[in-house]
């Protein structure tokens, strides 16, 4: 790689050779070069060998899912701290979470290689996202377990599961923010209806 590729990697305190390997490979990403990249390239940019990188993600589709999901965690802490804050129903507070995530994805320059650069890429937040909503499905549903307790286990996993696979397939198909997250909080709604019951009169 050339030297103002290597200059672009962000030399801050990231979590040691992990967080140099992420950073390389965002770069690349972010980059447009993701498609043409070879491993050995990144382990050099990030200052390790080659078989380092591989015994730490296994794969270039293994790192670049990591890629996304540390990405889609920072998104998250964005989204927690919205669902801690807003007050009311817990439904609604994750359709706020969904127009800031809608709101925020639409400068973000990951999403935004992924969505329209090689065609490559697009599959780690669609057919091969398994790793994604892993993460940040069990933040979500620590979340709803927290606000609702009686909604049990399942049910808090199989709500956090389609608000962010419904909030996703928004940040891929761009829409109206605003009737986006109308949509998820009342899918969300219904779902946690469902536990509650009809209200008691």
């Amino acid at each position: 790689m050339s030297d103002a590729n290597e200059q672009q990697v962000p030399r801050g305190p990231a979590a040691g050779t992990r967080g140099r390997l992420l950073d390389a490979a965002y770069v690349e990403v972010v980059g447009g070069r993701w498609g043409r990249m070879r491993m050995a390239d990144i382990a050099a940019t990030a200052g390790v060998s080659r078989q380092t990188l591989y015994n730490e993600f296994g794969s270039k589709e293994g790192l670049l899912q990591a890629v996304v999901v540390r990405e889609g965690g920072r998104f998250l802490d964005g989204v927690m701290d919205i669902l801690t804050d807003t007050a009311g129903e817990p439904a609604h507070a994750v359709a706020e979470a969904a127009r800031w995530t809608l709101a925020a994805s639409a400068d973000d320059p990951l999403l935004s290689a992924i969505i329209t650069g090689d065609t490559e890429l697009l599959p780690v937040l669609t057919t091969r996202a398994e790793p994604l909503y892993v993460e940040l499905g069990a933040r979500m549903t620590g979340y709803l377990r927290g606000s609702l307790p009686d909604i049990g286990a399942d049910r808090a996993a199989a709500v956090a599961e389609v608000a962010l696979r419904l909030t996703l397939s928004y940040v891929l198909l761009p829409t109206d923010p605003h009737q986006a997250a109308e949509r998820v909080e009342l899918a969300v709604h219904s779902m946690i209806g469902a536990v509650r019951g009809p209200a008691r009169r």
